[in-house]
């Protein structure tokens, strides 16, 4: 597992290889061990790397020893997970560009990590009303109360507000942070920083002593989605970051809910606009969480079939034995990609065509987010 670790970290120091294409490159190997082996026709046929890339991956791969590597990274990121280890949080997985490379810091909660847990994104405006502030401490506070985990962004305004909030009120919360986890961004939230510590979590794509980077700031957005089933924009103006997560949260098919105001405030304008666009206005705190208890649980282990669901499968048009795995590691409830391929026990590029031929055959659908469900 270590070693496999060694080659996501090797793979992600390539120019020109970013999580989304490194997502390709796994799938179509199962490894990225076995891909940092393999020659350079079988790396050209993954979608996205062309003869210009592929010359820059070969000559790189000459100059970097994976496991030498790894083990001078670990000296000043001890802390990390990669898309192959069990711990790395589900959700992620399921959007097209994860993290090569997780570093946290804080209180680690497996049961949250594998997406037991219901985690909620609060993000905004760093130059919030008194109207958004009020607000984010209510909706936080009910959150936490209600088991729920909030995930933010650690800045200045709504972020910090929600933060602080849920650890006054004794609950969880997640900062994801466009700096190293050790750096302290903005600097007054040096205190929240050392309480998110001892009762929450810090994580990042970035390693330590990554300093602030405008650049990082969209991208550290769309792991705030990622890890949320649904995120809540308090305020925001017409052109904010918020709405950048809102975008990532769209894409990723998570829910979005805002907080609406006058159009004569300038923070709310970009809530107004959400709302245009379909996402669910936050009128009551019981509102919200009724609507965010509608959200359908992720399974926490393979349910063992009814006498009903065996007869069904008896009835079903023979399966090639491999074809039948991957059928039977599909649930009647959605069933994310990288599960299906753990409990099928087969090669990515194989599960991956297999599920094309299972869909085709009428047997399961593909959902947004790489899910997939048995027909009923």
């Amino acid at each position: 597992m270590q070693q496999e670790s060694a080659y996501w970290l090797a793979w992600s120091k390539i120019p020109g290889v970013g999580p989304v294409l490194l997502k390709r490159v796994w799938q179509q190997f199962g490894s990225l061990e076995t891909a940092w082996n393999e020659s350079a026709s079988g790396l050209g046929q993954v979608e996205g790397i062309g003869a210009k890339l592929l010359n820059t991956i070969k000559q790189q791969q000459s100059q970097i020893n994976p496991l030498e590597l790894f083990k001078k990274h670990l000296e000043k990121n001890p802390q990390f997970w990669t898309p192959n280890q069990d711990n790395y949080p589900r959700l992620l997985l399921e959007i097209p560009s994860p993290p090569p490379l997780l570093y946290y810091q804080g209180q680690v909660n497996l049961v949250e990590n594998q997406g037991h847990t219901p985690l909620v994104g609060i993000v905004g405006t760093r130059y919030p009303t008194e109207h958004g502030r009020r607000w984010t401490r209510k909706i936080a506070i009910a959150l936490v109360k209600h088991g729920f985990t909030v995930v933010s962004g650690m800045a200045a305004g709504i972020d910090g507000i929600a933060h602080q909030a849920c650890l006054e009120a004794g609950g969880r919360t997640i900062a994801v942070l466009g700096t190293g986890v050790d750096m302290v961004y903005p600097s007054h939230h040096r205190q929240l920083h050392r309480d998110l510590q001892k009762q929450g979590l810090i994580i990042s794509e970035y390693p330590s002593g990554t300093p602030g980077d405008r650049r990082h700031f969209p991208a550290r957005n769309r792991i705030i989605a990622g890890l949320s089933r649904a995120v809540l924009v308090m305020e925001a103006p017409e052109k904010s970051g918020a709405l950048i997560t809102a975008k990532y949260a769209n894409e990723f098919c998570r829910d979005v809910y805002t907080l609406p105001n006058s159009p004569e405030v300038s923070q709310a304008r970009g809530c107004l606009r959400l709302i245009h666009q379909g996402a669910e206005m936050i009128v009551t705190e019981d509102d919200l969480l009724e609507m965010l208890g509608a959200i359908p649980a992720l399974d926490q282990q393979p349910q063992q079939l009814s006498l009903f669901e065996v007869e069904k499968k008896e009835s079903l048009p023979k399966l090639d034995p491999e074809l039948l795995k991957i059928f039977q590691a599909i649930s009647t409830e959605a069933t994310p990609f990288d599960v299906i391929v753990e409990k099928a026990g087969l090669p990515t590029a194989q599960v991956s065509g297999g599920l094309l031929q299972l869909e085709l055959e009428g047997l399961i659908m593909q959902l947004p987010g790489m899910r997939y469900q048995k027909i009923n």
